[in-house]
């Protein structure tokens, strides 16, 4: 009777401290793990390990969330084999994170399709479980928002609110044009996260027609100069990844044909 009362008090402690997974835990722990040969330490340091567990998922998945990600991708999923000039180490060594210490950024420059959204996302998922405060945005949405901060009067809060986290991703640049006027605005963000705060982008454009894409080539070489001068800039060749897909279902579409043409 002592010992279901005990029993009983433990859970409300567990409640009351909400350490949920160690109280969803117990009862079949007691039951299957042979405590009788532990000693306290253990059985505490195994109940905690869990609880512990539970937690980083869940803060893991709340980040990720709270990241804005497009999708789960991992650095893990990327089929260096099909994209041959992207180097692995090197991607290896950005997903070690320093970069994000030192400030620096990283820039993916290639055509539409050959994994640079992959590449990014799957850095910003590894920030994301490190617990490194992470926001990936398209730059057709970030254009959008400086332009409404513009009309409200809200640019300072606008780039203040994107400065606060330690990395930001920046997808896409190069599909379509910006107006003079609010490219300053994106060159004020990039001059305020500049050698304090990382920076990831992606764009389809070389660097030497940014001052198309910015509508003012000074505007363009500022924006320029601040990030790559502490950067990685990886640029990658090769055959989209959609045009893998299709290629892939139209072997397996002329593979069917061919089984029903001999049946």
């Amino acid at each position: 009777m002592e010992e279901t009362s005990e029993y009983v008090r433990l859970k409300s402690n567990l409640a009351s401290l909400k350490l949920s997974k160690i109280a969803e835990y117990l009862p079949g722990y007691m039951e299957k793990e042979g405590t009788e040969n532990k000693s306290a330490i253990q059985i505490m340091r195994e109940l905690t390990d869990a609880e512990i567990r539970f937690r980083d998922e869940r803060a893991a998945e709340m980040n990720f969330k709270l990241s804005n990600f497009p999708y789960r991708k991992t650095l893990e999923d990327f089929d260096y084999d099909y994209q041959p000039s992207v180097d692995r180490k090197t991607i290896a060594d950005l997903g070690s994170l320093r970069f994000i210490e030192t400030g620096d950024n990283v820039l993916f420059i290639g055509t539409s399709g050959v994994g640079k959204t992959h590449l990014a996302t799957g850095l910003g998922v590894e920030a994301s479980k490190s617990h490194i405060s992470t926001y990936f945005i398209h730059f057709h949405d970030l254009i959008s928002r400086l332009k409404k901060a513009a009309s409200e009067g809200r640019e300072e809060y606008t780039i203040r609110n994107l400065n606060k986290y330690k990395l930001l991703i920046i997808d896409e640049i190069g599909y379509f044009p910006v107006d003079r006027n609010i490219a300053g605005l994106f060159f004020q963000l990039v001059a305020a996260r500049y050698e304090k705060r990382s920076v990831i982008v992606t764009t389809n454009q070389p660097l030497s027609k940014w001052g198309e894409v910015f509508g003012d080539s000074v505007i363009a070489n500022a924006i320029i100069d601040r990030l790559v001068h502490h950067s990685k800039i990886i640029k990658i060749t090769g055959r989209s990844y959609r045009i893998k897909g299709m290629i892939e279902e139209s072997d397996i579409g002329s593979a069917d044909q061919k089984s029903r043409a001999n049946t």
